[in-house]
């Protein structure tokens, strides 16, 4: 199992970023994947997650309506799309997969395998 997560950079606010997230090893439509970040000095947190089966989309609070989660099968590939980014956005990003649930959750602690990390940093 492998995940490549990609697309991070900088970017003022107000402007976006689409991350990628490269799945190897294993079909990503049947198991959930999550968004997480983590800032400077602060603990990692779950930003969007998309179920196997159904594909049940879940956002946390501080991005709902400015970030899109999506999935593209053929490619294996999922995407984080942030829109209308703010300072407080700045993190790494990681995408990460679980084997011990079937319902995405935004839980860190619940996802066992984990992509390398890519930088997002939102200034002027």
């Amino acid at each position: 199992v492998q995940l490549q997560a990609s697309g991070g950079g900088l970017v003022q606010p107000g402007g976006s970023l689409r991350l990628s997230c490269a799945a190897s090893g294993f079909t990503l439509d049947e198991y959930p994947i999550g968004w997480f970040r983590q800032a400077p000095g602060k603990e990692r947190e779950g930003v969007s997650c998309i179920s196997g089966s159904d594909g049940r989309k879940f956002y946390t609070h501080d991005v709902q309506g400015r970030f899109t989660i999506s999935r593209d099968n053929a490619k294996n590939t999922i995407y984080l799309q942030m829109n209308s980014l703010k300072p407080e956005d700045t993190a790494v990003y990681y995408c990460a997969t679980s084997r011990r649930i079937t319902v995405a959750t935004l839980l860190p602690e619940f996802y066992d395998y984990w992509g390398q990390g890519t930088l997002v940093t939102v200034s002027s």
